[in-house]
């Protein structure tokens, strides 16, 4: 059997930047086992299978794989997935905000493609979510000594770290300047011996409030005991919880917030995140994450029955 397949940069505007995912449009008589071993082949951090319930619509079903096995939800594959739809005319783009509905295994997601001359530009989607927000931290000294930075690097006057889950959770590092997240490096040793493990989170957000990008507000990086020392993997999963923390700060005021944030640099596959929330002080925060995507390569996989 032959199979079409794209593969698009995810939240840049600059071909080789941000995230590779990989789209199967029409991936109709494909098995679990089938889509497990394409992702193998293929070996980026994502790759997407759609399916046409009913064509007269602008709901597919996405199936999405990493390299070891099937993912419930993500969001790179979202911008990916319906910029490549747009782009083969698999969904037309005649107005020029075209709505559809993308099933993923945790339910539907409610998305808009914007279009530029009949061509896709950007693409958001909307989450509703309800997080846990608890104060207990490690101290600073622990936070320090597990990041490899100094303690005078983390920010205390306007944000505090704090653990946050939306279902999966992050514990939210603070820091001054954008160098601190860049030159920081996870010590397992001294994540071992703190008291880190015992909040459950797996995954460190280390973020800056300053980017030398006039495209961003925020600078976020993922680390963790799961995540290699020189890996800058993305950060959309990681949003909700950013998000909630956000308006977890009593100067953040009720109301909607638009803001972007941004990871990697210009030599390490930057990515620019665009959002906004809508702060109604209710345990319910409902966000939107938009971004563009770029086209990279496009083929033909002979996958067998």
């Amino acid at each position: 059997m032959k199979y079409n397949y794209y593969i698009a940069d995810v939240f840049t505007k600059q071909i080789f930047s941000g995230a590779q995912i990989a789209v199967f449009p029409n991936a109709e008589g494909l098995s679990q086992q089938q889509m497990q071993l394409v992702a193998r082949e293929l070996n980026l951090s994502e790759t997407v299978f759609v399916f046409h319930p009913d064509k007269q619509t602008t709901s597919r079903v996405m199936r999405i794989f990493s390299p070891l096995s099937e993912i419930d939800f993500a969001g790179h594959p979202i911008i990916a997935t319906a910029f490549v739809l747009a782009h083969c005319g698999d969904i037309q783009l005649t107005d020029a905000i075209t709505p559809m509905v993308f099933e993923q295994n945790t339910g539907p997601v409610n998305v808009n493609i914007t279009a530029e001359n009949g061509q896709p530009s950007f693409v958001q989607f909307i989450r509703k979510v309800s997080s846990i927000i608890d104060r207990f931290t490690p101290s600073d000294e622990e936070l320090a000594s597990f990041l490899s930075i100094q303690q005078s690097e983390l920010d205390h006057k306007k944000y505090a770290t704090r653990l946050v889950s939306c279902g999966v959770p992050y514990l939210i590092v603070p820091v001054w300047r954008y160098e601190s997240v860049r030159a920081a490096k996870f010590n397992y040793a001294a994540w071992s011996q703190s008291t880190a493990p015992q909040t459950a989170a797996q995954e460190i957000l280390l973020f800056a409030p300053k980017t030398p990008f006039a495209d961003a507000d925020f600078n976020a990086r993922l680390l963790g005991p799961r995540i290699g020392i020189h890996e800058d993997p993305p950060v959309g999963s990681a949003m909700p919880a950013f998000a909630s923390y956000l308006c977890s700060f009593e100067f953040i005021q009720k109301g909607t917030y638009t803001f972007a944030v941004d990871r990697g640099d210009e030599r390490n596959r930057r990515s620019v995140l665009n959002l906004e929330m809508d702060n109604k002080g209710s345990d319910t925060l409902t966000i939107r994450v938009g971004g563009a995507a770029v086209m990279v390569a496009e083929g033909v996989m002979n996958i067998p029955d």
